[in-house]
């Protein structure tokens, strides 16, 4: 496939319907090194997922049953949004584990929204369940070309926003985000692959030779807690050969709070993993690397300003 085509398609497909999100420097986090952000939390919905989705509407014909996805809250919130925007019905599973903002947030946005017990997995199998059923059109969460592309947005975006970055972090869950990244860079940077200690599909995966089942926990896991990663994503990793690291929940919080206190920036776990790595030196960079951190996520829980 050629990636770089394809995330350019998306790219003039979805510039009208989502935010270009700002790009800053910060040079504390006590780090001794400045770090360029992208906050990518202030997309629509609160995360990348938008431009995914909108891309998957965009270049397909929905069916009259409407749209399906499973999702953590992230990517169910996203579709839920598109397909408001775009005019189409939306079902939309999640679990339990996925929180009250992110399940509030996908009720605000319209969406018929069902919570099933269990995890991320348990929200795919009722899907798939429903679009046997029904005949809605399945929009998968990170494992899909139209999905991978329109994520490679951000980005492709980023670029053009003038990145000047040698290294970059980026959390992992599913492989959505980071796969589109790879495909879009083609090795033009280096990429590093940030998971935490108890949900790293990909982390196992590259281990293994091949994507395999993990468990998942912890305070990311409604985000990042992706029990196999994405065919997709496996197959760019590898091949691009990118550096994978471990971060625990103590320094994905430790992070969260240093966004908050540094930058005034509130992230959900999954929007401070990736910093997570250089705060805890899961990642050194060598003397002189320039390093840039995605801030993926920003559907804090429990929502700091909601009614009470």
């Amino acid at each position: 496939m050629d990636w770089k085509a394809e995330i350019e398609t998306a790219w003039a497909r979805v510039k009208p319907h989502v935010r270009r999100t700002p790009v800053v420097e910060a040079d504390g986090f006590g780090l001794g090194f400045p770090v360029a952000l992208k906050l990518e939390q202030m997309q629509h919905t609160g995360s990348f997922k938008a431009r995914g989705a909108f891309n998957t509407l965009l270049s397909m014909e929905v069916p009259e049953a409407g749209l399906v996805a499973a999702s953590g809250g992230n990517h169910g919130a996203a579709v839920a949004y598109a397909g408001a925007r775009l005019g189409h019905r939306a079902r939309i599973y999640v679990p339990e584990m996925a929180g009250p903002a992110k399940i509030g947030l996908i009720e605000r946005l319209g969406a018929d929204l069902k919570v099933v017990p269990g995890a991320y997995a348990n929200a795919l199998e009722a899907a798939r369940e429903y679009e046997a059923e029904t005949g809605a059109m399945q929009i998968h969460a990170y494992d899909a070309p139209a999905t991978v592309a329109g994520q490679g947005t951000c980005m492709a975006e980023w670029e053009d926003q003038g990145l000047e970055a040698d290294t970059v972090l980026i959390a992992v869950g599913g492989g959505g985000l980071i796969g589109g990244a790879v495909a879009w860079l083609q090795g033009r940077r280096k990429v590093v692959a940030v998971e935490p200690e108890t949900s790293c599909a990909l982390h196992a995966a590259l281990q293994a030779g091949g994507p395999v089942d993990v468990e998942v926990s912890g305070v990311a896991a409604n985000a990042l807690g992706a029990r196999r990663i994405g065919d997709i994503c496996y197959g760019l990793a590898e091949a691009q050969g990118i550096e994978s690291v471990l971060v625990g929940d103590e320094a994905i919080t430790q992070a969260q709070v240093a966004l908050w206190q540094e930058m005034r920036q509130l992230v959900e776990p999954a929007g401070a993993t990736a910093l997570a790595a250089l705060m805890s030196g899961a990642y050194v960079p060598e003397p002189g690397e320039r390093v840039a951190v995605l801030v993926c996520g920003g559907n804090i829980a429990p929502d700091p300003l909601s009614a009470k």
